[in-house]
C-alpha cells in the first residue's frame, strides 16, 4: 500500500467512527427522523455553515414555521450560544439567533 493509499485509509477510518460516534447517540426528537427529508448529518452540515462552531445541543420537534418539522441545534461560537433552527423537509434555515446574555 502506498503512503497516500495509507493516509487515505487511516482518514476514512476516522472519520468513519466521528460519524458513528456521533450518530449513535440518541437525541431529542429521534422518533420523527422518518417523518424528516433532510438527514440529522445533512442538517448539521446547513446550520454549521449558517454559524460556524460547535454544536453542543441538537433536536428535531415539531413546531410552528416552516413545514412544521425543524431540526434545532445550539452551536457555541464567538463565546455565546446561538440557536439555529433548519426545516427538516426543506433543509431552510428558519431560525437563526443568539440565546443568553450576549443576545443584544
Amino acid at each position: 500500500m502506498t503512503r497516500l493509499n495509507t493516509l487515505t485509509a487511516i482518514g476514512a477510518f476516522a472519520l468513519a467512527a466521528i460519524v458513528g460516534a456521533t450518530t449513535a447517540s440518541a437525541f431529542k426528537g429521534e422518533d420523527l427522523v422518518g417523518e424528516a427529508a433532510v438527514s440529522l448529518d445533512q442538517a448539521r452540515v446547513i446550520a454549521l455553515k449558517a454559524v460556524p462552531g460547535t454544536i453542543a445541543d441538537e433536536e428535531l420537534e415539531k413546531e410552528s414555521g416552516g413545514s412544521g418539522l425543524r431540526y434545532t441545534f445550539d452551536i457555541q461560537a464567538d463565546n455565546a450560544t446561538h440557536e439555529v433552527g433548519v426545516d427538516a423537509k426543506t433543509g431552510a434555515i428558519l431560525e437563526s439567533s443568539v440565546e443568553g446574555p450576549n443576545a443584544d
